[in-house]
């Protein structure tokens, strides 16, 4: 299976999440939805300076694309699931009066031979227009939703996306930029990944994929193999065979200057069981900076609790314990490539970039260089 680099149109985004004031004008009322391989996300936010504040929000796992890698078709039972929880979303922001929104799916839907019957469901049963939107969109929203966590001190990073359906990395060289502009830097890559002449300071895209392989879609090829660590073996060497085509994949990195930033459940699980969190903390998660050799300590010690293990941890729980060693998988293979001092955990993504791309398009944030 060979990773795609599809074009694609971008948005750009920047993520600001806290606590809104008073009941919000509906005028002044954006909404992202994202309906992924695995999960199905919304916000729902006003502007505020240059973000936002989220005024209401959803997530669910649905497992839309539960059997998807076995048939090439979306089961009626996951299409079921997730209409259902769109039709929340729906009353969401029908009881917010949202008149601007974008909602949109992402690698299952571009796989899935029966999609467009989807859409069409979801139209008529919720009367919510989804739009399928391409790898090249879906790695630039994560690229630009992670600009705040990007180091001055930082002169390589790569953006790794871990989603359910699809990783997409993005490879960026921010040397020849001044130190305090390298943040506005990535910001700017909204105009694209090549972007014209600017008279401001440019980050450079060395290269960026697609990886047809995520949480779900990973963890289904090997669901033949009993073994939890042969399985968890197979699938990380299994990974780091498809980044083959990716332009810095044989070149060794220093640590030093070198920063990755991680975006997913994946990345902020493993955070919070570094942290020994007993529940869940955006707060203490969304920037933390981990190195390789903590992250290692992690996972080694999610293969010695074993499926039942995982299964009991409230970190990880029932649902999830398959798909945390998938993307651990996933994890230890980017890391064995290109091991880091600075892996920076980022609670945010799609949905915060959709909505930076609307406000920004509408003019309502304060201005910035980009």
């Amino acid at each position: 299976m060979a990773p795609k680099r599809p074009k694609g149109a971008g948005a750009f985004p920047r993520a600001v999440e806290s606590p809104a004031p008073k009941q919000p004008d509906p005028d002044a009322l954006y909404a992202a939805l994202d309906l992924g391989t695995n999960s199905c996300r919304m916000l729902i936010a006003q502007p505020k300076g240059s973000g936002f504040h989220v005024v209401d929000s959803f997530s669910k796992s649905v497992q839309l694309g539960a059997g998807l890698e076995r048939t090439g078709r979306l089961s009626r039972s996951s299409m079921a699931r997730t209409v259902q929880a769109l039709r929340i979303c729906q009353q969401k922001l029908k009881r917010n009066r949202v008149r601007r929104m974008r909602l949109v799916t992402t690698e299952a839907c571009r796989r899935a031979r029966n999609s467009r019957e989807f859409i069409r469901q979801v139209k008529r049963e919720t009367g919510l227009t989804l739009e399928v939107i391409q790898p090249e969109e879906e790695a630039r929203l994560a690229v630009i939703s992670c600009a705040p966590l990007v180091s001055t001190k930082t002169e390589q990073l790569l953006v790794v996306d871990i989603g359910g359906g699809s990783t997409e990395l993005v490879w960026i060289d921010i040397s020849s930029v001044p130190r305090r502009d390298r943040p506005s830097a990535i910001m700017r890559l909204h105009a694209g990944f090549h972007p014209a002449e600017s008279p401001f300071p440019a980050a450079k895209v060395v290269d960026w994929i697609s990886v047809p392989l995520g949480v779900a879609t990973l963890r289904d090829q090997f669901n033949d193999v009993e073994d939890d660590s042969a399985r968890f073996a197979l699938m990380s060497w299994f990974f780091e065979e498809n980044l083959a085509d990716f332009a810095p994949y044989k070149d060794e990195q220093a640590r030093a200057g070198f920063q990755i930033v991680g975006t997913s459940g994946t990345v902020t699980t493993v955070a919070a069981t570094h942290l020994g969190l007993k529940r869940y903390d955006r707060t203490k998660v969304d920037g933390l900076r981990m190195t390789s050799d903590q992250i290692d300590k992690v996972i080694r010690g999610y293969l010695d609790l074993g499926p039942l293990g995982r299964r009991k941890d409230p970190r990880i729980g029932e649902d999830r314990q398959a798909l945390i060693m998938s993307g651990s998988a996933i994890l230890q293979a980017l890391l064995r490539c290109w091991p880091t001092d600075r892996l920076s955990v980022a609670d945010r993504g799609l949905r915060e970039g959709l909505l930076y791309a609307q406000m920004s398009a509408d003019g309502v944030l304060e201005d910035g260089p980009f």
